[in-house]
């Protein structure tokens, strides 16, 4: 389909004998060389390191080895070890982002005073650096000092130093830094719901339960889908908070990943490394997708 566009004959454009496609490509070209240049170049000449042996910091040209990277990374316990690590903290901190974020907002669905203060003051952790925040929550867990310990009254207690409890200290931060975020996307759903609806169950004498199950829930699921699906892209890959509380105890796949990149200089492993992490997340992003439609068609 061809779309017909006419300039203003006394535009500055128009004068100087710009046409339409002109002005269009003007826009166009330079974002599309944007993109190739710094997303699909990178991507594809990552693809084919994968799948040989390199490494950065030597002056040796690659050496195609096939399919042998993956083999290795997939035979490998330590990897598998850092994918259970990844999965467990992004079941703990998706599920209490979703849980916090949507109880947030069914709080702040409703009149009361300073209610854009209070929505304002609550979006400030998502605003700020996840490196700072990370420093800032260590120190708060520092088992010397940190008030976490003294309002508890743990004593001592080792949060970042155990790799259980670093893990789920890790993950408690990052509850507290993005449940934000899918209460902002909460409350945009619980704004649209039509109030007629909970005009109507209150006539029938609806309960809460009977209200929030059947009307509430399955008109925002969608909006919580797409929530779910950001929040469970970005935990998989999350670096800033393990990397900057505690490296050594959180060894996610995204931590792996930059030892073998950046550290071990292996090039070549790395590159496959990063293409079976986005294999998985593309996985699950299409196990969500699915059932977000099914929630956009009740």
């Amino acid at each position: 389909m061809t779309v017909i566009a006419t300039l203003d004959p006394q535009s500055k454009a128009a004068a100087r004998g710009w046409s339409d496609l002109t002005i269009r490509n003007a826009f166009i070209l330079p974002t599309l060389a944007f993109l190739i240049i710094f997303n699909i170049f990178p991507l594809i000449y990552s693809l084919g390191l994968s799948f040989t042996e390199f490494r950065a910091s030597l002056q040796k040209p690659p050496e195609f080895v096939g399919l042998q990277n993956y083999r290795e990374l997939l035979n490998d316990p330590g990897i598998w070890d850092n994918f259970r690590i990844t999965a467990l903290y992004v079941i703990v901190s998706v599920g209490g982002q979703m849980l916090v974020g949507f109880g947030l907002a069914l709080l702040l669905n409703r009149k009361f005073p300073l209610k854009g203060l209070v929505t304002t003051l609550l979006l400030l952790p998502m605003m700020l650096s996840p490196a700072v925040v990370g420093l800032f929550w260590k120190l708060l867990y520092d088992p010397s000092w940190g008030p976490i310990n003294y309002a508890l009254g743990l004593g001592k207690f080792e949060w970042l130093s155990h790799p259980t409890n670093a893990l789920f200290a890790t993950a408690l931060t990052d509850i507290w830094m993005w449940s934000p975020f899918v209460m902002l996307l909460s409350l945009a759903g619980l704004s649209a719901v039509p109030k007629h609806l909970y005009e109507a169950a209150e006539i029938d004498r609806a309960g809460s339960w009977y209200t929030f199950t059947r009307i509430t829930l399955p008109l925002v699921m969608p909006l919580l889908m797409i929530a779910l699906i950001f929040r469970t892209m970005e935990a998989f890959k999350t670096f800033d908070l393990p990397f900057v509380m505690s490296t050594a105890s959180v060894e996610t796949v995204a931590i792996r990943l930059y030892q073998m990149a950046f550290q071990s200089w292996d090039t070549g492993m790395s590159s496959a490394l990063a293409y079976i992490v986005l294999i998985v997340v593309l996985a699950i992003t299409n196990i969500y997708v699915k059932y977000l439609n099914k929630a956009k068609e009740r």
